[in-house]
């Protein structure tokens, strides 16, 4: 690619060929379990399928996102510090029905999504509405951020026969981390989650918050190696969002952003997980992923928003379709600016800069009204 124009068409087409990345190092990865064979190829087909329909789509003048993340609900069963869905104070409204929410996973498959990623709150209160999408839809690799909590044998052999979801359960490091964060005794019942999964033949992950505290730690080998061992086989490490005021001094130094980079691209060649970065190393992408670039956010009462971090909508996907909504003025205006919007304090740009983003809206809607 070396030569081209650096346009979106070129980062698109970067995005797309690190999606084929992950795909194929996840099948590597599954070689050594037979029985998932014939899925991983019908999967790497169907996501070959929709990179396709984007293409069209971007054709068209279209931007569709390779990912989408629904917070199918704000409530949770757990009070963590510095939760990022309780630092957004956003406007309480119903959560999406079922009929709703299976109406814009179809959405979103018709337009080429190839990700979606169930958060929440926790998303397991929903356990039931998440496996019948997932069989509804086999041609998604579904991801659910849980605490982990809420999985009991029932519900991982529920998951090991969906073979589309990946439960990633959400740590902080070992016992002291996570407990600090998350409560006295629910890493011992995390491991034990690990255990009831591994045992009923389910391809999960962990989910790991980083910080300026736990950073040496959660890229530590004897960390990943241990997790690896515990049965986890996808990493995601989500750089720390100062969404809540007062913890700053958590976000990571730009050493220690530079230092995840380099952990991201060399862990695949070293240990059999996959492992993926948010934001990740923006500067290949252009920029921010946001918006529909990259992925996109739909709240639980159906705003679609920027990003998990970013509570500003002006559309709302219970009255407006998806691919009309992807064209809204607000999110146009975000992605025309992708290349300003890069890590900054707290790897969210779009959060350090949301006086910005909330003045765009601003006009968005005043432009709406006129």
């Amino acid at each position: 690619m070396t030569g081209e124009v650096k346009d979106d068409r070129y980062y698109n087409r970067v995005l797309d060929k690190s999606i084929t990345s992950v795909l194929f190092q996840a099948m590597r990865i599954l070689a050594a379990r037979p029985s998932l064979l014939a899925f991983t190829l019908r999967t790497l087909l169907s996501q070959r399928m929709s990179a396709s329909r984007r293409r069209d789509l971007e054709r068209q003048g279209l931007q569709v996102p390779a990912v989408m993340i629904i917070s199918v609900t704000t409530r949770c069963n757990l009070s963590c510090k510095g939760c990022y869905m309780r630092a957004r104070r956003v406007a309480a409204g119903p959560e999406m029905n079922p009929d709703q929410l299976g109406s814009v996973v179809a959405q979103a498959r018709d337009l080429g999504v190839s990700f979606i990623v169930f958060a929440g709150g926790e998303p397991l209160v929903r356990r039931d509405e998440i496996l019948a999408l997932a069989q509804a839809f086999p041609g998604i690799i579904f991801g659910v951020i849980t605490n982990g909590l809420l999985i009991d044998r029932g519900l991982a052999e529920g998951l090991a026969g969906r073979r589309n979801i990946v439960p990633i359960v959400s740590f902080e490091g070992f016992e002291d981390e996570t407990d600090a964060r998350r409560g006295e005794g629910v890493y011992s019942r995390l491991m034990e989650t690990c255990s009831l999964l591994e045992q009923a033949g389910v391809f999960f992950g962990c989910s790991l918050t980083v910080t300026r505290a736990n950073h040496a730690l959660v890229t530590d080998d004897a960390f990943i190696r241990g997790m690896i061992e515990a049965g986890c086989r996808v990493f995601t490490f989500v750089e720390y969002v100062p969404v809540q005021e007062g913890t700053e001094a958590l976000v990571l130094t730009g050493e220690q952003r530079a230092s995840l980079v380099g952990c991201l691209r060399t862990f695949p060649g070293r240990f059999p997980a996959l492992f993926i970065g948010f934001p990740g190393d923006e500067e290949v992408f252009g920029g921010c992923l946001s918006s529909g670039r990259g992925f996109i956010h739909v709240n639980a009462t159906g705003d679609l928003e920027p990003c998990p971090a970013a509570p500003f909508s002006d559309v709302n996907l219970a009255r407006m379709p998806l691919r009309e909504a992807l064209q809204s003025r607000f999110l146009r205006e975000i992605r025309r600016h992708h290349e300003d919007l890069t890590e900054t304090n707290g790897g969210c740009a779009l959060w350090t800069n949301r006086d910005w983003a909330a003045s765009v809206l601003l006009e968005s809607r005043e432009d709406r009204v006129r």
